[in-house]
């Protein structure tokens, strides 16, 4: 059985509060044996920060409750928590319009399953490379791909006030997006996997490669604390919350 270990690491950037959470369930004897969830909330500082804390919570909770194959699980898990923001904010006025993206993630004997909403990104570092596992469901893909057929300029398309703007979020509406994992996939000993608020997106993937590089020897807790601080070396005037969840696969574990 594959031994996994993870560590969470937050900054509020150059925000006044923290709209960020994230949850880790170590495991057990049963199925999934760990699970990991990252949520960005929205609707200002008590509603993104409610938001993003009541899915963490749900969400793990609704996944340990569930039964069937674990694509399942991880889609009732997501469907219990979109069920709670609307719960919540019906009976709370002033949480009305909160919201939160969603990342989840379940490592068992057969791999790395997930499930995703919005843009917080899911990533694979293995051998000095980074691949992008999850949909970005922002404008970001849009109006890159607008760029690459000339339609507008990589400038503009970087710096357009929209791409930020989310297509699919978990908010008690109905779910326009959801990414889910067609299979698990298996994890090599020594891989990294990482869950992140958009706040990350201070860095190019190639730094975010190069910052677990230069730390993956060190574990999971060294490599969340440096890629954080990486994100605010970049010294972004505004920088947006930076959340990341690190788990890796040890690598003495064959």
């Amino acid at each position: 059985m594959p031994h996994y270990e993870a560590a969470i690491a937050a900054s509020q950037g150059g925000r006044r509060y923290q709209e960020d959470a994230a949850a880790i369930w170590p495991g057990g004897n049963g199925p999934p044996p760990m699970l990991l969830v990252l949520a960005d909330g929205m609707g200002g500082h008590a509603g993104g920060a409610t938001a993003s804390r009541l899915v963490c919570d749900t969400f793990i909770e609704a996944c340990l409750a569930a039964t069937g194959e674990t694509s399942a699980r991880l889609r009732t898990a997501l469907d219990e928590a979109n069920q709670s923001i609307h719960r919540v904010a019906a009976e709370t006025p002033s949480l009305s319009g909160m919201g939160s993206t969603l990342v989840g993630v379940a490592l068992g004997r057969d791999g790395l399953e997930w499930i995703s909403v919005g843009d917080s990104p899911l990533y694979l570092y293995r051998a000095a490379e980074i691949a992008l596992l999850n949909e970005d469901h922002s404008l970001a893909p849009a109006l890159d791909q607008m760029a690459a057929e000339g339609r507008i300029t990589a400038d503009e398309a970087r710096n357009d006030p929209r791409r930020h703007m989310l297509r699919s979020a978990v908010t008690g509406e109905e779910l326009d997006l959801v990414d889910l994992s067609k299979k698990a996939l298996i994890l090599e000993p020594g891989d990294y996997v990482i869950l992140a608020s958009d706040g990350i997106h201070s860095l190019e993937e190639s730094e975010i490669a190069r910052v677990i590089t230069g730390y993956a020897g060190d574990g999971v807790e060294a490599v969340a604390k440096a890629l954080v601080r990486a994100v605010l070396d970049v010294k972004e005037p505004y920088q947006d919350n930076v959340t990341v969840v690190v788990v890796r696969r040890r690598p003495d574990q064959e």
